[in-house]
């Protein structure tokens, strides 16, 4: 079994790197040229065919969208666990319409084909974990831009990946940040399954059939509820669902 993980992880590595490289330069030209939809259009894709791409170590995400239609007409906080790096293209898949924006952290802006690009001009921000002052002012300015624009912004609230798939316990710095600042924002938990076990050996292979989830519970009623209160049910919710299936 080790032989076909390393043989699928290098053909992984062979077609996801020159995918990663394929879609800079259209970004670029399409903000430049035709603006913000157009480059959603590229970034769109782009996460399609990283997603896509898992499938040849066999782990290509599933979705559980258990709740739909939520509302397009004011803002939205998603609410997820942390496990891999290709939790950002799965959640932007699943809530593709709602044009998810990303609190990432310093080393995901410059470097990297077509992600740092996108990192840098799509909307999301990028923060420094030890300025924690300049983080939470970057973090209120980010959801003043939800606000104006009615788009989401998503919150890894571990403030780190989990290396085993257990949840840790939820920060309150940034989620109480943005709920302050956003009354209105519908709040949605997505819980992450498997994507740990993808890159639990750093590439050095990927174990072939993670069978990674993403599961869209359904909103979070703010109505009569403490910021506390409304991180507490986040983490409940989350944690009954991405932890099910532990070993």
């Amino acid at each position: 079994m080790k032989i076909i993980n390393w043989l699928t992880t290098a053909l992984f590595g062979l077609i996801f790197l020159p995918v990663m490289g394929i879609f800079h330069f259209p970004q670029v030209l399409a903000l430049k040229l035709l603006g913000y939809q157009a480059h959603k259009s590229v970034v769109d894709g782009m996460i399609w065919s990283m997603l896509n791409c898992l499938r040849l170590v066999g782990a290509k995400p599933r979705y559980d969208i258990q709740a739909k239609n939520f509302p397009t007409d004011r803002p939205m906080i998603i609410v997820s666990n942390h496990q891999s790096m290709f939790d950002i293209p799965a959640i932007g898949w699943a809530l593709k319409k709602h044009h998810p924006k990303y609190i990432s952290k310093k080393s995901l802006a410059k470097g990297i084909p077509s992600v740092s690009y996108n990192i840098q001009h799509g909307g999301s921000v990028v923060i420094d974990r030890k300025n924690p002052e300049e983080s939470l002012k970057t973090i209120e300015g980010f959801a003043h831009y939800l606000n104006a624009t009615n788009r989401a912004g998503c919150i890894f609230v571990e403030g780190t990946r989990s290396k085993n798939g257990a949840v840790a316990p939820f920060k309150k710095g940034g989620i109480f940040t943005m709920l302050d600042a956003m009354p209105d924002a519908t709040i949605v938990p997505v819980a992450l399954e498997n994507f740990w076990k993808i890159t639990r050996y750093g590439f050095k292979p990927i174990p072939f059939g993670a069978r990674p989830k993403c599961t869209v519970l359904p909103a979070i009623s703010r109505e009569g509820k403490s910021n506390q209160a409304i991180l507490e049910e986040c983490e409940r919710v989350i944690r009954a669902v991405a932890e099910r299936d532990l070993e």
